[in-house]
């Protein structure tokens, strides 16, 4: 999976947190995104770990820190849960057997899944996120599947069904 896209940006004064402007914190997310998905689909084919892939590609695409941190979030958060994110998958698509779906699908949903319970992004942003990768990178079935597994964790979530950890600072 190519990775394309630069998160570096110009600091203009008067930006938003960390001396950015609003745009280069949503361009960081992006790429990050896309840097942690490439990380776990290669590592779908078990010649390395997800951190060791993700330290190649941050390295590769000169990722700022923000970018950086960002994806190195979501590839822990990901591996670091794996079991129950599988476990969610084959309870709320149970005609989708985790082992059945093609690489890259199974990879679109932990990886949105891991970030909707485990990153403190709010969960419509995730959702558009992944839906919009799951597009680009599978095709319209894999984002349907995407948005409507990541929608009723959302709302089952809202509901007390899946608790996850307050997440820590930022």
């Amino acid at each position: 999976m190519k990775v394309a896209g630069d998160a570096g940006g110009s600091r203009a004064a008067g930006g938003s947190r960390h001396g950015r402007r609003p745009g280069d914190e949503l361009a960081s997310r992006r790429l990050a995104r896309r840097l942690a998905l490439a990380a776990l689909f290669e590592a779908e084919f078990g010649q390395r770990t997800p951190a060791s892939i993700l330290e190649r590609h941050l390295a590769e695409t000169a990722a700022d820190e923000l970018t950086s941190a960002f994806s190195r979030s979501l590839v822990s958060g990901v591996v670091d849960n794996r079991d129950r994110i599988d476990e969610l998958i084959e309870r709320l698509a149970p005609q989708y057997p985790v082992v059945q779906l093609a690489r890259m699908d199974r990879t679109l949903l932990r990886s949105g899944i891991g970030e909707v319970l485990h990153s403190g992004t709010p969960s419509r942003v995730a959702i558009a996120e992944w839906v919009e990768l799951a597009r680009t990178y599978s095709g319209e079935p894999a984002r349907r599947l995407v948005n409507g597994v990541l929608g009723r964790i959302t709302r089952d979530s809202v509901a007390g069904a899946h608790s996850a950890p307050e997440p820590g600072p930022q």
